[in-house]
């Protein structure tokens, strides 16, 4: 499990910092990529990345600003054209399913795999045997959501070395074990599966969130995560031009990762006013309040690894 930031910039392009878009890998845990919003020319950042976009299974869009949906309707388009043919999920707010068909009947483009479009509210938006995903509404000029994707406990590791050494031989019987059944070996000695699978393994948390003020929902969201994504569009001495403009500061989000309890954060949706030696200013006064944070950058990949 990874995240990999294709733009971390608000608002408008800028020559360090692609708009909004950034990517859940999931490679391991399922084969995919996951894509939580998708500004203007998302797609140009991917050519300099690993991700296939045939890989993408789902897209979430926090909210309809243009900074952090523009990209949609080009990379739909190109995934056909890069042997995309399987299933594909777009989740976001009231109005993305306008967007998204009138791009694309408009431009005439045909799509050569399934496209569904999920209009979300708060609550759960998806769930499987692996994964699921909560939504909530922040605190924005217009709708505008986080997401907490949950990943489900494993099973326990199956304690090899105490098989082997009652002269257990790898196979089908391994399988069994580790589901917990009893099985008979052949000298009709009786082995309670459950005595040879390891402690569960907990799922990881992430938090991704729109932009925002600072509100309950993201720490509601952000609870205990193994990491939060947070806007951080000005700097803590803007807090009333954060306010004005329904964004949130360095230390708002630090404060959000404090009251969560999450284990680290890592700021994004940077104002273009922050460059160079001012932009690391902004990590030192998140620091200040939440020691564990870091500060994306475009192309910057964190993995968040178990435990």
């Amino acid at each position: 499990m990874e995240l990999l930031f294709l733009g971390t910039g608000a608002g408008v392009p800028a020559k360090e910092r692609n708009v909004s878009s950034v990517a859940l890998q999931l490679l391991g845990e399922r084969g995919a990529t996951w894509l939580f919003d998708c500004g203007e020319a998302t797609q140009h950042q991917i050519l300099h990345t690993a991700i296939r976009p045939r890989r993408i299974e789902h897209i979430f869009i926090t909210h309809l600003h243009g900074d952090h949906l523009f990209g949609l309707p080009g990379l739909l388009g190109s995934r056909s054209f890069q042997s995309g043919e399987t299933p594909l999920t777009v989740f976001g707010p009231k109005g993305i399913r306008a967007f998204v068909e009138t791009a694309l009947a408009v431009s005439g483009t045909k799509l050569r795999y399934e496209l569904n479009i999920a209009e979300i509210d708060e609550g759960v938006i998806f769930d499987d045997e692996r994964f699921s995903v909560i939504a909530k509404r922040l605190d924005h000029g217009m709708p505008s959501y986080g997401f907490r994707v949950v990943e489900k406990d494993l099973p326990g590791p199956l304690l090899v070395e105490r098989l082997q050494a009652l002269g257990v031989r790898p196979g089908p019987i391994y399988q069994e074990i580790k589901q917990g059944k009893t099985v008979v070996l052949d000298d009709g000695t009786v082995i309670d599966g459950r005595e040879f699978v390891g402690p569960p393994q907990k799922g990881r948390i992430v938090a991704v969130l729109g932009d925002t003020r600072f509100c309950e929902a993201a720490i509601e969201l952000a609870r205990d995560a193994d990491v939060v994504v947070h806007e951080a569009t000005f700097a803590a001495a803007e807090q009333r031009l954060a306010h004005d403009y329904f964004h949130s500061t360095t230390t708002d989000a630090a404060e959000v990762a404090r009251r969560a309890g999450a284990k680290r954060l890592i700021l994004t949706h940077i104002s273009s006013r922050y460059q160079g030696e001012a932009a690391l200013q902004l990590v030192a006064e998140a620091r200040s309040v939440f020691p564990n944070t870091e500060l994306a950058v475009d192309f910057a990949s964190f993995s968040i690894p178990r435990g």
